[in-house]
């Protein structure tokens, strides 16, 4: 079994399985937000686990962007998708880009992965140390351990004429971490039938805990129950 083949082997079906994810009406709620809290003048955005840069399809209108994933696949996704966007491959636990930003957005539960409190630590501090004074951070983290339903099925389904896919998974619990193993059966024309098995493991941080941390490295911030997904909420801090 191998580890988020979805932004790796997978990544060139990443953007078809969300078909369903409305980034228009998500990136219009997080330019409001950062309109209500930033109070820099500038309008440099980075967004940390940018993925295949669909968010930034979206945000480009307004800000000026830069996208950051640890993992080389996807981002040539998006380099394809955005050919004058500057996407530079690193992890947002030890990002050291030389620059500071208005701006730093970190989407769709990326958070998640960094797994433990003492990486958390770390990665709010990189954020930190990327933003200048005023500006802010927009992180919209995974579950909670008392919302994340443990044991829950689910199925996803892409297809069109050429592809059909489908992603199967039981929902788990260790410990302070959520255990998702990704089943999908690929069939594209013209070949066989292909089956991945595909392992997810994120961090099921405490709100109250994610705060403290956030304070602890320097952020004014607030935590938004009404986030960009049910049940997820959203954080913003201030430098």
């Amino acid at each position: 079994m191998k580890e988020q083949m979805l932004y790796r082997e997978l990544a060139k079906y990443y953007d078809k399985i969300y078909h369903w994810k409305d980034y228009t009406i998500e990136t219009e709620k997080i330019k409001e937000l950062i309109k209500q809290y930033k109070t820099t003048s500038g309008n440099s955005l980075l967004e940390v686990g940018c993925g295949t840069g669909h968010h930034i399809q979206h945000l480009q209108d307004t800000f000026q962007c830069t996208g950051v994933d640890i993992n080389n696949e996807i981002l040539e996704v998006a380099r394809e998708k955005l050919p004058d966007t500057e996407f530079i491959q690193a992890n947002m636990i030890s990002m050291d880009l030389g620059k500071k930003f208005d701006v730093i957005t970190c989407l769709f539960s990326s958070i998640g992965y960094v797994k433990t409190y003492s990486n958390l630590m770390k990665t709010f501090d990189a954020f930190y140390s990327h933003l200048y004074n005023g500006g802010v951070a927009v992180v919209e983290p995974w579950f909670t351990s008392d919302v994340f339903d443990a044991g829950r099925p689910s199925v996803d389904v892409y297809e069109d004429d050429n592809l059909k896919i489908a992603r199967v998974c039981v929902s788990e619990v260790d410990g302070d971490i959520s255990v998702l193993d990704m089943h999908y059966l690929v069939a594209e024309r013209g070949e066989r039938v292909k089956h991945f098995i595909d392992r997810h493991e994120l961090g099921l941080f405490d709100v109250d805990k994610t705060l403290d941390i956030m304070n602890a490295v320097g952020f004014e911030a607030w935590y938004l129950p009404d986030g960009l997904m049910e049940r997820r909420g959203l954080y913003i801090g201030k430098k």
